[in-house]
């Protein structure tokens, strides 16, 4: 006998397909017809979930940002650790995410979002502000901690951190996925941080 899956089964079905297909085809030509095909559904099942094609975007938005946001309370929850180690550890796993859930670079720079999905562009948006949040959190303790320059400007630190992801996972996207993400990112990383350093510890490396 087949089993009736419930609504928040199927709309988790219907998200996990959205994002595989981003991934496969686009997420500018991804259709509620393909997703409904997919999934095993007609179209009016896709729509008794999601009324609109938006709501699956805001419902796709929401589960990235809720990854994200386990990502980063992850690293920063490693208090013994010096600031810096953990804001290296959350961009780390920040790459990582993006690494493994490939539709991501696509949906940044999609049409889909800057054009035609207000609500999806608002939700991104206030996860990168919430990112660069947490960034400034720990570039404020590696400061105050004596890692970084006493100078240094805490929100366009973080800001610069947040570019070199952002064009970094660009670059990954359009080379085909053929560099290792992590490791560029973390040497990038590494380069940034000397320009953030205390006069004294650039004398002694």
């Amino acid at each position: 006998m087949r089993v009736r899956k419930t609504a928040d089964v199927r709309k988790q079905e219907i998200v996990e397909t959205t994002l595989r297909l981003a991934d496969k085809i686009g997420p500018d030509r991804l259709t509620t017809e393909m997703i409904a095909r997919e999934v095993g559904l007609s179209q009016p099942g896709i729509f008794r979930h999601f009324p609109k094609k938006e709501n699956i975007w805001e419902a796709v938005a929401l589960v990235l940002s809720e990854r994200l946001e386990e990502v980063w309370k992850g690293a920063e929850s490693q208090k013994d650790t010096p600031p810096l180690e953990r804001l290296q550890e959350l961009v780390r796993r920040h790459l990582h995410l993006i690494e493994t859930t490939p539709a991501l670079p696509s949906i940044l720079f999609s049409r889909e979002m800057h054009l035609e999905n207000a609500a999806l562009r608002d939700a991104f948006f206030g996860t990168m502000k919430r990112f660069h949040k947490h960034l400034c959190k720990l570039l404020e303790e590696a400061r105050d901690n004596g890692e970084l320059r006493p100078d240094l400007p805490i929100d366009d630190a973080a800001y610069l951190i947040v570019g070199i992801l952002q064009s970094l996972a660009l670059r990954w996207s359009l080379s085909g996925r053929s560099m290792n993400i992590v490791r560029t990112g973390m040497r990038l990383l590494d380069l940034q941080f000397s320009g953030f350093a205390c006069m004294k510890d650039k004398q002694e490396a």
